[in-house]
């Protein structure tokens, strides 16, 4: 039998207006803080290699391209420090506290990537401090999601930590589908060429009002209430990512590999697909970028079904059947999007964003359920930068480079197959633990087990 609200959260459950309080504070913070990445990525595909390399650029501008879609990947090499030092002090200190300085260290580095002066301004001093910004954005992520995700799950009741854990991952879809339109909206304003030259700068700077409206309502959500009772039985426990590492290195490598495919996958969508059919392709932009930002809304859609679902079908299960569909869409898609048709190009990119639902909703239940609460914060957090690293950080330009030195799109499909592959093996040796108790952190009693 599953255990009650009580003892999955470690106090009594939260009232109506508190869960919603928790919901609306971890969906609204990581919404931001997607959007300032996902602003960056789409930036890479559309503008920063002329501005930002441009003697490379005049030279080579399929080698450029693929310069600037490396410079996403970089930051993702910082975020397991930021995931160590958030998780850490996550679960030291307060996963609130760090929620904050997560949240306006990402919009600071934003903001000022839009102040940033350009090649022909300041020549290589550009690249370098946009390199060096990307690193600040990196190191933020890292330590965001873990945060995120806890607050949500461990708010839950124990028949809900899958939809529940679904809100702060629909952040994802709903910072993609923000970003998107925004550079949607400014390039049909000002037109195309108004946008290189200074348009692009705009999105960056509109964080700054994200920011504010982010911080005051993360402000308004308590701490959570696993980590209070945490902090009652084991008060100053021993350094959170020593027993990480002494105990649970399988989880973190599990969950690493279970991130992989979805995360390549969506980089895909995020910053890839839209640069390949506006450059390669000789799509109108401005009809391109309406079109992603339009699918992108199959990945909100099934990213809450995802996780709702998972509460029935359990966590493992789900992400299977998810990675199944990614991988039978991923040749199918590229032969529509390379028709050159707009409304072919909407379904393609759609029905390969509602594949991508099933192994992302559930994702923070199945975390959460994965590590004992006094190094929880770290477990999940470290996983999941790692995952990106494998998975997102470089996926761009891996699919530039296969495009480039292959015959076809078709190629970058067999990718996403092959990561499938990889992470639907990682998930499938993981133990299903759908109703644990994640006050104990273990078995214990009152666990649900499925197989």
């Amino acid at each position: 039998m599953a255990t009650s609200d009580a003892t999955a959260s470690g106090s009594a459950p939260l009232d109506a207006r508190e869960r919603r309080k928790v919901l609306a504070g971890t969906m609204v913070g990581t919404t931001i803080e997607w959007y300032d990445f996902f602003i960056y990525a789409q930036a890479a595909g559309l503008v920063l290699a002329p501005l930002f390399l441009a003697p490379l650029s005049e030279s080579n501008a399929g080698l450029a391209q693929i310069l600037s879609f490396a410079t996403i990947g970089i930051s993702f090499l910082f975020r397991p420090l930021g995931a160590i030092v958030a998780g850490h002090l996550g679960d030291k200190i307060g996963r609130k506290k760090v929620l904050v300085g997560t949240l306006v260290m990402m919009g600071v580095a934003t903001c000022l990537i839009g102040l940033l002066p350009t090649y022909a301004q300041i020549g290589v001093a550009a690249p370098i401090l946009l390199i060096t910004l990307r690193i600040l954005q990196g190191f933020s992520a890292g330590g965001e999601w873990g945060g995120a995700a806890l607050m949500s799950v461990e708010h839950a009741p124990v028949n809900k930590r899958g939809f529940f854990g679904a809100y702060p991952q629909i952040g994802v879809p709903c910072g993609m589908i923000l970003a998107t339109f925004v550079v949607w909206l400014i390039t049909v304003v000002i037109g195309q060429d108004a946008f290189l030259a200074w348009g692009w700068r705009i999105p960056f700077l509109l964080s700054f009002l994200l920011i504010i409206v982010g911080h005051l309502i993360r402000k308004s959500v308590e701490e959570s209430p696993v980590f209070r009772l945490m902090q009652q039985r084991r008060a100053k426990s021993s350094a959170p990512l020593g027993t990480l590492f002494r105990h649970n290195t399988r989880e973190v490598v599990l969950s690493a590999l279970i991130f992989l495919a979805n995360n390549a996958a969506g980089y895909l969508v995020i910053a890839f697909l839209a640069t390949y059919a506006s450059t390669a392709l000789e799509m109108e932009r401005g009809p391109v970028l309406l079109a992603t930002t339009l699918a992108s809304f199959g990945w909100l859609i099934s990213t809450l079904y995802g996780g709702w679902v998972s509460d029935r079908w359990g966590r493992v299960r789900t992400f299977q059947i998810g990675y199944v569909l990614l991988a039978a869409w991923s040749l199918p898609m590229w032969f529509l999007v390379d028709t050159g048709d707009i409304l072919l190009y909407f379904v393609g990119v759609f029905v390969f964003c509602l594949t991508l639902g099933l192994s992302y909703g559930p994702q923070a239940a199945l975390y959460a359920e994965m590590f004992p609460a006094e190094v929880r914060y770290s477990g999940v957090s470290i996983g999941y930068a790692l995952g990106a690293i494998l998975g997102g950080a470089f996926a761009p330009m891996i699919a530039q480079m296969l495009l480039e030195n292959t015959s076809g799109s078709w190629s970058i499909g067999v990718y996403i197959i092959v990561a499938a592959a990889v992470s639907f093996l990682g998930v499938s040796l993981v133990r299903e633990k759908m109703g644990v108790d994640l006050h104990a952190g273990d078995e214990g009693d009152g666990v649900r087990e499925t197989s």
